[in-house]
């Protein structure tokens, strides 16, 4: 990541003098910080390190909460074992402490309990409106366009919403492989795909419909269901389905 190579980079340094010390946050350009970054192109597109980093809000003494939040990655190998982590481990962490293993330790929990709600509490999707409701605050202000699945059960509540492409949205690109992948893992019976388009207009090109096209096909002989394909602009959007465009 090119924030950590940056700050592995200054200590790297010869010191001369005190010097400047690893850079804050703050002191990183506007587009790099990831508060911002998170803001402009949505959770998706932060790295573990970064989300974890803005959870921790500060770091220490000559370690940024991104560099801290690296470090606890690797000390508990990943986010698995971050999650798995005692109270006890994670206080023990230099640089935590109290207040921050309590605000990671919550935050991991909360993850599993959302993870582990009993079906009657999953949203559940009766239209395309419900399906704008769950994306819409999320994709509308994304400076790329992204490709996601809604991932439903047998009574269309929602199990997940996958990220499966970031960039270019087009025939091309999108292999129904990876638009599936999730869905076969889970055993989905049907899927809803979503993808916005930065323009701020949701009307739909000859790419998207050919491509919805090959997604309802490729359903059919997985015996998954495409049951919608929408488009999300700025405060808009447009089912295909409810179009009649490649279904």
């Amino acid at each position: 990541m090119f924030i950590l190579s940056l700050w592995e980079a200054d200590m790297a340094s010869p010191a001369q003098g005190k010097g400047p010390g690893p850079p804050r946050i703050h002191d990183l350009p506007v587009a790099e910080r990831p508060r911002e970054r998170l803001r402009s192109m949505g959770p998706g597109a932060l790295s573990h390190a970064e989300l974890l980093a803005i959870l921790l809000r500060t770091g220490q003494a000559g370690e940024s909460a991104l560099a801290l939040a690296q470090r606890l990655l690797a000390t508990f190998g990943g986010l698995g074992g971050l999650a798995s982590a005692s109270f006890a481990e994670l206080e023990r962490v230099k640089g935590l402490g109290l207040a921050k293993a309590a605000q990671v330790h919550a935050a991991l929990e909360l993850g599993k309990r959302l993870l582990s709600l009993p079906p009657e509490e999953r949203p559940a999707i009766r239209g395309p409106q419900d399906v704008v409701s769950l994306v819409m605050a999320d994709m509308s202000l994304l400076p790329q366009e992204s490709l996601r699945v809604v991932l439903l059960n047998t009574r269309n509540q929602v199990l997940g919403v996958h990220e499966v492409y970031r960039g270019n949205v087009n025939t091309a690109l999108v292999r129904p492989a990876e638009v599936f992948r999730e869905a076969v893992r889970h055993t989905c019976p049907s899927i809803i795909v979503v993808h916005n388009h930065p323009s701020g207009d949701p009307t739909p090109s000859a790419d998207d419909v050919e491509t919805t096209r090959r997604l309802v096909s490729a359903g059919r002989l997985l015996d998954i269901e495409v049951l919608d394909h929408i488009v999300v602009g700025k405060g808009q959007w447009v089912s295909l389905k409810a179009q009649g465009l490649g279904f």
